[in-house]
Order: C-alpha cells, then structure tokens, then sequence
C-alpha cells in the first residue's frame, strides 16, 4: 500500500496496543488510538470524522450511525469480541462497509465461567468464603447440592453454549437446551424457553442481544421458573430485565444468580448488591490466550480486508460502496 491508510482503534480493555500496531504498520496502515476507556457515540463520531479512518476497530465503545458516515475512506468496521449490538450494522452495510467479529477467540473461557459459577453455587463456594471471612465457622447452615442430580438448561446453543453442555455433561447432571435456530446441531435435547424455565434448578444464558433477545427472560418468564432456581448470564445484561429479576431475589423465587454481565455496565443496581448475587465485571472471556486470539484476529480482518479481500468473519451484507468514495470496490 502506498498511501498509509488509517485504521482507528476507539478503545480496549488491555494494558497496551503492541499487537494491533505490530499486525497494522506490517502492512503499511497507520494506527491511531482513541482512549482505552470507551468514549460516548459523539466522541467517537468525532475521531472518525477527525482521522478519517479506512478501518474502524472497537471494543466496548459505540460506532454509530454518525461515526460510520463521518469517514469517507471507511471499508471495514471491525468488533473486538462477539456481540454487534455497539455497532449500526444497517448503516455500514448501505454505505458498503464490512462488519467483522470475532465469534471463537473466548468459547473456553466463558464456558469455563459458567460452570465455574454453576459449581459455586451448587457446592457454596463464593457464600462459606465470605462466611468464613467474616468471622462465622457454621458448617451445619450449609444446604449444598448434589451437582449430578441437577437439570440445567442452557439457552442459546451456538459455539460456547455447546461447548458450555459439553463440559457440564461430564458431571452427569440432565441437559437442556434452547436453540435460536429450530435447525441447529444440538448436543442435548432440546425444548421450549417455556418449558426450559420450568423444569431447570439451573438457567444459564449464551445469547447476544438484539430487539428479539432484549428482556427475553422478562417478569412473565422469571416467573416461570422452577422455585429456589439459580440464573446465570455469561452473554448481554439485557437479555434480562434487571428490575423483574431483582423482584424474584426480594420475592424468594430464586436462589440467587450469577452475572458477569449488567443492562447499565458499569453501573451495579443496589438490587443485586445481595449474598445470594455474584458478580464479576464481564470478564468471562477474558485470559492472556484469548486476548491474544482477539487482538490478532480482529487486526488481520482489518488487514484482509483494506487489501481486497473479503473478510473471514463478515457479520452483514454490504451493498454496492458509493462511487463518491473513490476507492477500489472490493472483491466480490
């Protein structure tokens, strides 16, 4: 490439950006940063307009409508992580523009976070350390459970919810799933949400969020669930409506919950500042070797994609890019 296209990173969750430099100045791209806390979708609006970027790469920090019009020269915006919802996928794809992710790079690490939060909940874990911490040694208040005589249900069957039944099958405990596609490759029977809620002494949610999965698990569906259940949500905070969940807490309907995901991140209810409430601060998918995955994949769609090529994880559909650009269309 001769003439240094830019590619702007809006934000990242990580000490430094030696990867994502390394990979773009390689192939002759520019990087420029904005800061690694998000910024509000106007900030960013403003950086794209202000470096007029070929390439938009984000982590957490909104890419909207105004940001993708603000740069002329945009090919490829591209998600560090899985879900799209921070992105105005309709917009890139009028304007011609790709949309990229990266759906593998955490499937160990959040599986292994939902079954790390199914056993501290069955065997007590998080409860007896605060317990113990606190000053009270009470072996006889535990009421334990026997993680084998368990029904859990999973809903959302894509890569980390197979892989998540996977490794619970190991325990011996009964599966069942919810598929968002009536299709899918299913590996444990599968059934209704309905039904699913009823029967299960453990929920655990894999979903991304979008209008149909915004408050799939609303007051109505809490309600259905299995007396003295425990939920977990490793996916989007707002697959749940927070308020509904936190009258089932006060009410006695559920055990408790574990979430690594809330509806207003960073912002925790008061709600759910409760024993029987654990919650880590969305970091299922994090480790040193998914991060690592992330950072390079994500780097090279960019990379891929502002030579001619199409993407290996095109997420949309992209329509014909305007002649006003002045750019070499892309591959078809």
């Amino acid at each position: 490439m001769t003439s240094r296209p830019t590619v702007l990173l809006t934000d990242y969750a990580w000490p430094d950006v030696a990867i994502e430099a390394g990979i773009v100045e390689d192939a002759g791209l520019q990087l420029v940063t904005g800061p690694a806390r998000a910024g509000s979708a106007e900030a960013i609006a403003a950086l794209a307009a202000r470096h007029q970027p070929a390439a938009i790469m984000t982590n957490w920090a909104p890419v909207s409508t105004a940001a993708i019009a603000a740069s002329a020269p945009l090919r490829i915006v591209a998600r560090l992580g899985v879900g799209l919802d921070n992105i105005a996928v309709e917009e890139a794809s009028r304007r011609g523009i790709w949309v990229t992710n990266v759906p593998d790079y955490c499937i160990e690490e959040v599986s292994d976070h939902a079954v790390g939060m199914l056993l501290a909940w069955a065997r007590g874990l998080v409860h007896f350390d605060r317990e113990v911490k606190a000053g009270r040694w009470e072996p006889a208040s535990a009421r334990l459970r026997r993680v084998r005589e368990l029904t859990c249900g999973i809903i959302g069957l894509g890569r980390t919810g197979r892989r998540t039944a996977e490794k619970l099958r190991g325990f011996g405990l009964r599966l069942l799933g919810l598929a968002r596609s009536p299709d899918a490759a299913a590996p444990i029977e599968t059934t209704s949400l309905e039904d699913l809620l009823r029967r299960c002494d453990v929920v655990i949610v894999h979903l991304p969020l979008t209008a149909g999965t915004r408050h799939l698990l609303d007051r109505e569906r809490i309600a259905l669930m299995k007396p003295g259940a425990f939920l977990i949500n490793v996916s989007r905070g707002a697959v749940i409506d927070t308020v509904a969940l936190i009258e089932a807490l006060d009410g006695g309907r559920l055990s408790g919950a574990a979430l690594d995901v809330l509806e207003d991140e960073p912002r925790v209810p008061p709600g759910l500042l409760r024993p029987n409430v654990v919650l880590t601060p969305h970091i299922a998918f994090s480790s040193d070797a998914s991060l690592r995955d992330l950072r390079r994949k994500a780097s090279e769609e960019v990379v891929r994609v502002l030579r001619g090529e199409r993407p290996q994880e095109g997420r949309n559909h992209p329509g014909p890019r305007s002649p006003a650009r002045h750019e070499t269309p892309d591959h078809p």
